[in-house]
């Protein structure tokens, strides 16, 4: 349990920090304008039209039925919406975010990183770079994702396992987006990145768990992106000492 309260804490710590860092607000001001017309495109079309779906689906269900049912569409819907928002946030920031991170890591480990300035090339190689691990995340997601939902089938203890499987997918995919600048420093694949969160359970999933939740807060989900990016770095660098092969 002490783990786990630990990974909670770093988005906290996270926020702490930026908020007594003016310096590092260019890394995040960007990053958070595109969140927000991304959120916005987002929230006006694809929430109306699927307000309209939960609307359309209910409308022959008897009463208090369709009041429960609605209600938990619609808090799907906003999963979903947040899920999307931080996937175009963490690919459309990659550049912001991974200087943000370096000149954290600077900072907290007393080191120089040799990193290329920002520079189109850099920029658009950033950004190839995050498409790649985006496709990998969702490989991941797939084939763990629909095997889980197959689950819904049995009665009971499937739904169950299905929803607990659900729960720990989404904590991993948190701890890849939000670890990732410090790990792929490391020029580590994706394997080891997966192996560096297996190694710091359960810091790591506690750290997963409360960036999850932070990330599917519709509006909030539109600044806590470049906080759990911020906290990412954070616990590489408290575990960096116990990481000699990736430090």
């Amino acid at each position: 349990m002490r783990g786990l309260f630990i990974g909670f804490s770093y988005p906290w710590r996270a926020l702490r920090l930026l908020i007594g860092q003016p310096r590092l607000w260019r890394y995040v001001a960007i990053p958070i304008g595109l969140n927000l017309l991304v959120g916005v495109m987002l929230y006006t079309t694809l929430m109306l039209a699927g307000f309209h779906a939960i609307d359309t689906l209910v409308a022959d269900w008897p009463g208090w039925i369709a009041w429960v049912l609605r209600g938990i569409l619609v808090v799907t819907l906003f999963i979903g919406l947040g899920y999307l928002l931080v996937r175009f946030g963490v690919v459309l920031g990659s550049p912001f975010y991974s200087r943000l991170s370096e000149v954290l890591e600077e900072r907290l480990r007393g080191v120089m990183l040799t990193a290329p300035q920002m520079t189109p090339a850099h920029i658009v190689r950033d950004l190839g770079g995050a498409l790649l691990f985006e496709i990998k995340k969702l490989l991941l997601t797939v084939t763990i994702g629909l095997p889980a939902l197959l689950l819904n089938v049995l009665p009971g203890i499937g739904s169950v396992l299905a929803t607990i499987i659900g729960i720990a997918l989404g904590v991993t995919i948190a701890c890849l987006d939000f670890f990732d600048p410090p790990l792929e420093r490391r020029r580590l694949a994706f394997r080891a990145k997966l192996g560096f969160i297996g190694r710091h359970l359960p810091a790591s999933a506690g750290f997963g768990l409360i960036c999850l939740g932070l990330v599917s807060i519709p509006l909030l989900n539109l600044l806590a992106v470049p906080i759990c990016i911020t906290a990412g770095t954070l616990f590489y660098c408290d575990v960096a000492a116990t990481e000699p092969a990736t430090s």
